[in-house]
Parts: structure tokens; C-alpha cells; sequence
């Protein structure tokens, strides 16, 4: 038998995700690499370790039993050499982190920055996504989430930023209209809604003490993009309820005008989490570590 390493860790890797193109990102290879190597892993063997389609991935009994046996091998292999960090000065590998687009680009900038100035051997993918990502079956470490999306079985660690939302428009558009100073105002003026990844339109949702409202704003301008909601609301397109340190700048400047003074407007606290069935690596540690501080 002529199996190697790196042809077992390529099958490990496609029957995991259930896909060659993810593999091959994790890989860090080619998609027609990580085929040849489970293709050639096969002929070694004898069997058939998985079937393919043009629209599916799916594991033969031989291709079960034997990542059944590999994967924990292969787990301690990574622990293993992971836990080599403790002979080097600072943390070294790669960590894979999926994050919403607007929190990214609140929170990600300054944290990655210091990071990787202090730990010269470590490596950060980001992937900006919306959506409520499956980050074991996506081949990511962690993920950072508002805590009312995550799931019960990952491990989840608060973080300090607290990110509300702002109601604003430019003083061009209220030329035309008074500025809102409650939530029921709102139903007279036209509103840039915000349609979650998961296609629902992020509900306008208030505080103002132990007084709570929700508010079906109306608009015929709908956008998945912060930023652009932003750039709409400066062009005078309507109200926009968008992260308040996404636009404080504008708002000090007069290009926005804050709505709403005195009511909130929160989706929960912040997290990064990642999955209670893996070794944390210590890359994954050192990241976690800044994003806490």
C-alpha cells in the first residue's frame, strides 16, 4: 500500500467539507490538486472513498470508516504540533475568521494591526460575510456574531464593543421633512431599510427606558450594505438606521443629522465564537486574546 500523508489529508479534507473547492481553500491548493490526490489515494487503496456529481460530494461506506479513524488522528497531529508555540517567542499559523461586513470594518482594523506586529509568525483570513455562517462546516477557526444568532453548542466569548444603531439623514433631506424625535414619526418619512443576508429586513426596534417600540418603516430604497446605506442617506435618499460609529464622523461634521435623541436601538452583545469540539490552537488564542482587550 502506498498511501501517503498528503493524499489521507486531502481526503480528510474534501470528506469534511463535503467539497473539493473547500478543500482546496483550506488546502491552500488547487481544486484539480486536491482531485488527483484523493483520486490517486483511491487507486492506492483499491476502493472507492467517495462519489461525485456535478452536484454533490457524498462518502461511500469505505470513505466513512475511514475518516471515522483518520480525522481524530489527524486533530492530534495539529494539537501536537500546535503545542510546539510554547518553544517560540510568539504564536505562529494561520487562523480563518468569518465576521459581518459593517463589524469588520468597526471593529477588525486596529485589532488585526497590533496583532500581527506582535506576533510576527501568524497569519489572519478574513472572510466578511452577513450571513450565519457554519464555521465548522465552512473550515473556519471562530466567527464573531451578535449573541441572540448563535448556536448553543459553540463556544461564545463577549466583547467589550457595545454597537448600537443611530437613526440618520442629511440636512438636505430635511429640508423637506421635520426631524423625527420619536418613533412613531417615523411612518411620514421614507426609510432605507436593511436586508439581513438571510433576506428578513432588519427590524426597527427602539428603547427609551422600560418603553419599547417597533416601528414597520416604510421606503422604496432597500439595500444589504451599511456603507451604502450610508452613502444613500447623504445623497438625501431617506432616513437610514445604521451602526453609530460608522458614522460619527458625519454626524460631528453636519453631513448627518442624528434622529431619535434619548431612544436605542441594539441587536445584543457581540461575541467571537468558535466550536467546543476542537483544540483551540494557539494562533486562534492569541486573536481571541486582542479581541477581548
Amino acid at each position: 500500500m502506498k498511501a501517503k500523508m498528503s493524499e489521507l489529508s486531502a481526503f480528510v479534507a474534501v470528506a469534511t467539507h463535503l467539497s473539493f473547492q473547500k478543500a482546496a481553500i483550506e488546502r491552500g491548493v488547487t481544486r484539480s490538486a486536491i482531485s488527483h490526490a484523493v483520486k490517486t489515494l483511491e487507486q492506492h487503496l483499491g476502493v472507492r472513498l467517495l462519489n461525485r456529481n456535478t452536484k454533490a460530494v457524498t462518502l461511500t461506506e469505505p470513505g466513512e470508516e475511514l475518516l471515522q479513524r483518520l480525522k481524530p488522528a489527524f486533530d492530534e497531529v495539529a494539537s501536537a504540533l500546535d503545542d510546539l508555540n510554547k518553544f517560540r517567542g510568539t504564536p505562529s499559523g494561520t487562523v480563518k475568521l468569518t465576521v459581518p461586513r459593517a463589524v469588520a470594518h468597526l471593529i477588525l482594523g486596529g485589532v488585526l494591526a497590533k496583532l500581527l506586529r506582535e506576533n510576527p509568525g501568524l497569519c489572519v483570513d478574513v472572510s466578511c460575510d452577513d450571513s450565519l455562517v457554519d464555521i465548522v462546516a465552512g473550515g473556519f477557526d471562530a466567527g464573531i456574531r451578535f449573541g441572540r444568532s448563535l448556536r448553543p453548542d459553540m463556544i461564545a466569548i463577549p466583547l467589550k464593543q457595545n454597537l448600537e444603531f443611530v437613526v440618520v439623514g442629511s440636512p438636505e433631506y430635511f429640508q423637506g421633512h421635520d426631524v423625527p424625535k420619536t418613533p412613531e414619526d417615523l411612518l411620514a418619512h421614507s426609510c432605507i431599510r436593511y436586508r439581513l443576508a438571510s433576506g428578513v429586513v432588519f427590524p426597527w426596534e427602539f428603547a427609551k427606558g422600560k418603553e419599547q417600540v417597533s416601528v414597520e418603516t416604510n421606503g422604496r430604497l432597500t439595500l444589504d450594505d451599511q456603507r451604502m446605506m450610508i452613502e444613500s442617506a447623504l445623497a438625501g435618499s431617506g432616513l437610514a438606521l445604521v451602526f453609530s460609529d460608522l458614522v460619527k464622523a458625519e454626524i460631528e461634521s453636519g453631513q448627518l443629522v442624528r434622529c431619535l435623541k434619548g431612544w436605542t436601538c441594539s441587536i445584543g452583545d457581540l461575541y467571537v465564537y468558535y466550536s467546543n469540539r476542537r483544540h483551540v490552537p494557539a494562533a486562534l488564542r492569541a486573536l481571541i486574546n486582542a479581541l477581548k482587550e
